[in-house]
Order: C-alpha cells, then sequence, then structure tokens
C-alpha cells in the first residue's frame, strides 16, 4: 500500500464551471483517485474553490456586492455540481477559511526567513481612469521575445516565458481596454534564481511524465527571474510582516496562496478527522506520492511556483535555510496537466454564451455520459472538440449499444431462466479464454490509469466489453435452454462474471452507473461510494459556515476479479443509459443559439 496525495486544480469561484474546466482537472482526477483506492492504496484527494484575486473584485464590484457574497455564491453552485458529478474529494473546501489564512501566511513567513523572498521596488500598472492597480494577467500586449499577439502582463502562453507588464508591446487593459499608467510600488519577489538549480534537479529525477509538460516546465527554467508575489488590491490574504500586514492595499499573490491550499486542505481534513497531524503522512513521509491534475495553462505554477515555495521553504536553495513548522515538504510525484476541450470548434466563453456549464449538462444528461466522453474522447495529450453529435454518438453506439447491452442481455437472461447467478459447470474452452482474457485486463487497465492514460485505459475496457458480447453471441446460451440447460447455465454464469469483470474496470470512470451494474447482478452494498456535500463551522472563524465536500470511500472492493456468489437472486433488468433521440442535438444547438 502507498499514500497518494490527489492534488486537484482549484477552480476559481467567480462563476459556475463549464465542461471543459471538468475535463482539465475534475473527471481525470477522480478516476485516478478511485483506482488508486481500488488498487489498495491510502489516498487523499483534496482541493476547493480559489477565492482571491482581481476578477472576483471586479465582478463583485459590478454587480453590487462585497467580494466574499460573490465567492459565497459560486462556492456552493461549484460544491454541488462537483458532488452531483461524483467527484470523490476527501475534502474540498476554500481558500478564505481561518485555516487557509494561517497555513498561507506561515508559508510566506518561512519563505521569507530563509531568505527567498526579495523586497523590489518595481513599476506596476493602474488605471488611468480609476487609479485602480491593474493586475499583470489583466493587460495583454504583443510578447517582446516572440511577437505573440495576446501575451499577458505575466506570461506568454505562446513560448511560455515569464514576462513583466512593463515589457509587453502596445500594452493594453483586458478590463477597458486603456492604455495602462506604470508607477512605482513595492513588492516581495520569489528568489527563483536561488532556486532554479533544486528546480532543475528535482525536474530531472522526474520519470513517466506527458512530454508536453517535462518540455514545457524545462523551458520555464532557462531563463528564471524573480516573480512578484504579493499585489496592489485589498481582496486577499495580508502579508504576514511587519508593516505591511495593516496596508489595506497590499496583499500576497493570489496564485501563491492558491498552490498552497492543496496544503491548507490536508491540514483542514486532518482537523476534522480528529488528528490534527494525520496531513503528515502524506506531505512528510518521502515515499508518499503526489499528483497534481490541472489544465495546460496552469502548469507554470505547478511545475515551478509551488515546486520553488516547497524547496524555499524547507531551507534547499542556495540561500540555504532551514525547516518551516510544516516539516520536510515533498515536491510533486508528477505534474498531470490535460490540453483543452473546445465546443462546436470553438473556445468557450461564458461571455459570448458558448458555453456549457457542468449543472446545466447535469440537468439534462446522465453524469456518466459526461464523464465516458472525457474519459474516451477528452483532451489527455492533446485539444479535442466537444460536439453534440458526437456526445450522441458515444452514448448511443458505445454506452447503450455497447456497455448496456451487455448488462442487460445478461440481466435479463439470468432473470428469466434461471433467477440467480448460477453456479459454473464444466468449462469449456471458449469459456476458459473468456474468464482468462477478462481476469488479465485488470493488469493492462490498471497500469494505463496509474500512468495518466486514461483513454487508453476506457477504451482496453470497451474492448473487454466487446469481447463479452461477442462470447454471448457465440454461446447463444438463449438456444440451449431446452437442449442442455446446464450447459445455459455454466454460460450464464460465465457471462455474469464477465460483467462483474468490467464494471469493477469501469467503476473509476463511471461510478453512478456501476452501483446500478452491480444491483443488477443482485449485488447488495456500495461498489463505488459517492461523495456528500455536508455543511460545516470554520474551525478558525467564529459564526461562519460553508458547504464542503466530503465522503467515507473506505467500502470499495478490490482491483481484482470478484468471485460471484452462486444462488445470488438477480432481479428483473431496467436500462442503465438512457438512449438519446435524434432531435437533441438540434435541440442544443439552437439552445446555444439562442442564448
Amino acid at each position: 500500500m502507498s499514500r497518494i496525495l490527489s492534488a486537484v486544480a482549484w477552480p476559481y469561484a467567480n462563476g459556475p464551471r463549464h465542461i471543459g474546466h471538468v475535463a482539465g482537472f475534475g473527471v481525470p482526477s477522480d478516476v485516478f483517485s478511485r483506482y488508486m483506492r481500488l488498487a489498495g492504496n491510502d489516498v487523499l484527494m483534496v482541493s476547493g474553490t480559489d477565492e482571491h484575486g482581481t476578477p472576483i473584485l471586479v465582478q463583485a464590484e459590478g454587480e453590487g456586492v462585497s467580494p466574499q457574497e460573490l465567492a459565497d455564491r459560486y462556492n456552493r453552485v461549484i460544491v454541488e455540481d462537483l458532488t452531483q458529478l461524483g467527484l470523490s474529494y476527501d475534502l474540498f473546501t476554500r481558500t478564505t477559511t481561518g485555516n487557509h489564512y494561517a497555513v498561507a501566511q506561515a508559508m510566506f513567513k518561512a519563505v521569507h526567513a530563509n531568505g527567498y523572498m526579495l523586497s523590489e521596488t518595481t513599476r506596476g500598472a493602474i488605471s488611468p481612469s480609476t487609479g485602480r492597480t491593474l493586475p499583470d494577467r489583466y493587460i495583454e500586449g504583443t510578447c517582446p521575445i516572440c511577437g505573440y499577439d495576446g501575451a499577458r502582463g505575466d506570461q506568454c502562453d505562446n513560448c511560455g516565458n515569464q514576462l513583466d507588464a512593463i515589457d509587453l508591446k502596445n500594452p493594453v487593459s483586458r478590463i477597458n481596454g486603456e492604455t495602462p499608467k506604470f508607477v512605482e510600488t513595492e513588492h516581495f519577489f520569489l528568489d527563483l534564481p536561488a532556486l532554479v538549480q533544486p528546480l532543475t534537479d528535482w525536474l530531472g529525477s522526474r520519470q513517466g511524465w506527458r512530454p508536453n509538460v517535462m518540455n514545457f516546465s524545462k523551458n520555464l527554467l532557462v531563463d528564471v527571474r524573480p516573480r512578484a508575489m504579493t499585489r496592489d488590491i485589498d481582496w486577499g490574504i495580508p502579508v504576514p510582516l511587519e508593516g505591511w500586514e495593516d496596508n489595506p492595499a497590499k496583499r500576497l499573490y493570489v496564485w501563491f496562496d492558491a498552490v498552497i491550499g492543496y496544503l491548507s486542505a490536508s491540514i483542514e481534513w486532518a482537523r476534522r478527522s480528529g488528528d490534527p497531524d494525520a496531513w503528515r503522512q502524506w506531505w512528510n513521509d518521502p515515499a508518499a506520492l503526489s499528483y497534481y491534475f490541472m489544465g495546460k495553462d496552469n502548469i507554470t505554477f505547478h511545475s515551478q511556483i509551488w515546486p520553488g515555495e516547497l524547496i524555499a521553504a524547507n531551507g534547499r536553495g542556495a540561500r540555504g535555510g532551514s525547516l518551516s513548522e510544516f516539516g520536510d515538504l515533498q515536491l510533486p510525484t508528477e505534474v498531470v496537466s490535460s490540453e483543452f476541450l473546445t465546443m462546436e470548434s470553438a473556445k468557450f466563453s461564458s461571455s459570448r454564451g458558448h458555453v456549457i456549464y457542468v449543472r446545466d449538462m447535469l440537468s439534462r444528461y446522465q453524469p456518466d455520459a459526461l464523464r465516458y466522453f472525457i474519459a474516451v474522447a477528452g483532451p489527455e495529450t492533446s485539444d479535442a472538440d466537444f460536439t453534440w453529435a458526437e456526445f450522441k454518438r458515444r452514448n448511443n453506439d458505445e454506452l447503450v449499444a455497447g456497455w448496456g447491452n451487455l448488462v442487460n442481455r445478461t440481466a435479463s437472461l439470468l432473470h428469466k431462466n434461471v433467477g440467480e447467478i448460477p453456479a459454473l459447470g464444466e468449462l469449456a474452452d471458449i469459456d476458459r479464454a473468456a474468464l482468462a482474457a477478462s481476469e488479465a485486463a485488470f493488469t493492462t487497465v490498471g497500469e494505463h490509469i496509474r500512468t495518466q492514460r486514461q483513454r487508453a485505459a476506457i477504451s482496453e475496457t470497451m474492448r473487454v466489453i466487446g469481447d463479452a458480447n461477442k462470447y454471448l453471441a457465440d454461446t447463444a446460451p438463449w438456444k440451449l435452454k431446452n437442449e442442455d440447460p446446464e450447459r445455459m447455465r455454466t454460460v450464464l454464469a460465465v457471462a455474469a462474471q464477465l460483467v462483474s469483470d468490467a464494471n469493477t474496470m469501469m467503476s473509476p470512470f463511471l461510478p453512478h452507473s456501476a452501483q446500478k451494474v452491480h444491483e443488477a447482478l443482485g449485488g447488495t452494498g456500495v461498489l463505488a461510494p459517492m461523495p456528500q456535500m455536508n455543511e460545516v463551522a470554520d474551525l478558525d472563524l467564529a459564526d461562519r459556515h460553508y458547504p464542503v465536500i466530503q465522503g467515507d470511500y473506505a467500502s470499495v472492493g478490490g482491483w481484482a476479479r470478484t468471485d460471484l456468489v452462486a444462488g445470488t437472486a438477480v432481479p428483473a433488468p431496467s436500462p442503465i443509459f438512457q438512449k438519446l433521440d435524434d432531435e437533441m442535438v438540434e435541440a442544443e444547438l439552437e439552445r446555444m443559439a439562442d442564448e
């Protein structure tokens, strides 16, 4: 058994999340975590809503509400949606908790004490019309390095280089199109040059990463400069140093505190579990493994900034230092980044109505239909396009006609002809071959999931399902009821076992339907534990409550064949998946056009 930290990107709480978001961070992390639990590992899956920074501040002002009110509203929406999607978090929390503030400030002080936070006077951008500070990410222009038109003031997504807003050619504000004015301001910078060697050594020791993630990460270390970790803004975590903490216009950079959320959420989980130090088993033990899931636009913060913060807090950069109060914090085992999901050949855009929000999708379709599409056709290693026609085809031709058909045929034959799971009789060669191939697939599918090849894993499982359907067709048990009833019972026992095997392999991908398949074969109890949305009190702030996602996932079985028990009653089956009619594609496209 290994301890596995599944660290999932924090969705930003300025609106509901769309299916492109959960395709990048949500479903892949849940599939991995569910598999790892089935494989016998002790998994801690954590995340929450990211609630600081300028976008929330600007949007709240536009709506006439406080930033906290806006964050509260969308935190609840996101918690509800991710719970309904079945994402099995041990704790999904938020960055506006007293616990997170304390952990983020303690990390800042530790990095500062070890000499890796440099105070520098720089030139920051402000809006000429409002006097408001413009964060680097809210300034766009032409990259001075590669010439890309659309580079941000902190980074060019085309060449991956870190930038300063003042270096952009023809800079403009994304908020109102103004040309920003640059004025002097003092900030703390993370001394990345003093951390570049241990970062290089760490990256050099990583194996098995997706090539695009590794190449992008290594390129980040070619020209490293200190990076600002404070901002001129009044919404965020105060800078915990004398002369700074009472300054109403200086706050920690939202990305500095957001990545610390992985640690603070683990600590909050431990505190709520009754063992406040339990988190250390995942963070201080070199044998523990940690996997970070996100979209490709967040690689920088997970393969450079967060590891840099960890190295600095551990005192292992060029300036030396001592361990923080958090002990020897382990660096990520792997940064698992997905590419982008587009929709009907265009980028998602909430402002233009070109978007499918998770809750709208789940209000009309089964959650496992969406999970299946993401797993089999999502942006695992290259950008992928969601179309309603392909969603319908995948659902009807693969889920309904393939997997659902196998389950319902088998359960129907069992219910009508035997009424229970029959005992295995004498096996023929075709039976032994089918059972052996199915059992062997556990190794193949499991290895694919473990190595972040989920598309290959679910494709292999669908191949197993296809073979099981062929086994039923070749053995034709419906023809044997009168001429050889004993042979019929053996064939149906083999078919039931093949369905059970495939269902275990499918359960990380399709947990909702996995439970239904389990029950269709007469199974009792919980096969695929589901998350719960709970209202909790803040551990440190009086009279404050918020929703979280939690779950008890200890009841999972194993990643192996579970022999069915002869004599188990098999009920009359009902369809597992809903077939989508021909009109749904046109209806959805019309709905998009109307919006």
